[in-house]
């Protein structure tokens, strides 16, 4: 009878355990793009065994995460510093719509370049060339697909004038490989998985320079854009070209509880975590203290800014 309480004892002991583990998904993006791979090493970074599991699952970008955090289906998720901006405020494609007024930041990652990929002998120099040809702008809720109308509007063109396809940046590589497209649109960090691969099989790709005018009249009437510059053989055998770059950032509920996030936001910038981030990806080194607070377009969550106040970040 005894070891029968005891056991009894341990069970319910090790259901007490079970229960009281913290469960943590990030929505990222697609598979071939930046998103994906960041957010399965800052899962693998931040997780601690019995404590909080954080979990990354694919998904279709910024407007999908966003729209996923507002209905419960994810705790966190990766978006766009624009796009998480429009949600909190109601503003730019959230105009008229519902928005998410308790969209809150964990902590703001790095750049993404706007990257405009065509295939050599396309005859795409410029934007503005791309009138009449078959271009990708990745799935709807991507934050690729709100920035590629962007970049078209600046230079004059509507959908109506190019031949929109709207797939993700493997298939897009895919297609303009077989030739069946002429270009894409594809925003995330450098490198990208889906257009180093189509660098590297040969294919024959440039990098469409955003810059310019056009690019100051985007940048003026959004402040989220800054000038970038994705340099020479980040893609094999492709030269430098001046761009545009957003933010990426970590966004969750208001909801979420303020202890787990703390917890997540203190892993994040811990010394293991920021060498894993730093040897991982290319983008990993820029996932640091300093940039955590930079371009904050809507509140952080009191999780993380309790931390970012200890390490005195925030006043």
């Amino acid at each position: 009878m005894k070891r029968l309480f005891v056991a009894a004892l341990a069970a319910f002991a090790l259901a007490g355990t079970v229960q009281a583990q913290q469960f943590f998904r990030i929505g990222t993006g697609g598979t071939a793009g930046t998103y994906y791979p960041v957010g399965g090493m800052i899962a693998n970074a931040v997780s601690q065994p019995g404590k909080i599991v954080v979990t990354a699952q694919a998904s279709n970008g910024s407007v999908a995460n966003v729209t996923g955090i507002a209905g419960g289906a994810m705790e966190s998720g990766f978006s766009q510093a624009d796009v998480a901006s429009w949600a909190y405020t109601g503003k730019g494609i959230y105009e008229g719509k519902p928005n998410v007024p308790g969209l809150r930041l964990i902590a703001n990652l790095y750049p993404e370049s706007v990257h405009l990929v065509a295939r050599k002998g396309s005859g795409i120099k410029t934007v503005a060339d791309l009138k009449g040809k078959r271009v990708a702008l990745d799935e709807p809720g991507s934050g690729t697909l709100v920035n590629a109308r962007i970049v078209l509007a600046a230079y004059g063109l509507k959908e109506a004038d190019i031949k929109p396809e709207y797939v993700k940046p493997n298939q897009a590589g895919d297609k303009l490989k077989d030739g069946a497209l002429d270009a894409f649109f594809f925003v995330g960090g450098a490198p990208a998985g889906a257009i180093a691969e189509l660098a590297s099989s040969g294919a024959g790709i440039e990098l469409v320079p955003i810059d310019g005018p056009q690019a100051d009249a985007i940048r003026q009437k959004d402040g989220f854009f800054a000038p970038d510059l994705i340099a020479a053989d980040t893609y094999k055998g492709v030269g430098a070209v001046k761009t545009l770059a957003v933010g990426a950032q970590w966004v969750t509920s208001d909801k979420a509880d303020a202890n787990t996030v703390y917890e997540i936001t203190k892993a994040l910038f811990g010394d293991a975590a920021q060498k894993t981030l730093a040897a991982g990806h290319a983008k990993g080194k820029f996932i640091n203290k300093d940039n955590a607070v930079k371009g904050a377009g809507i509140p952080f969550h009191p999780g993380a800014e309790r931390y970012y106040k200890e390490a005195g970040l925030l006043k």
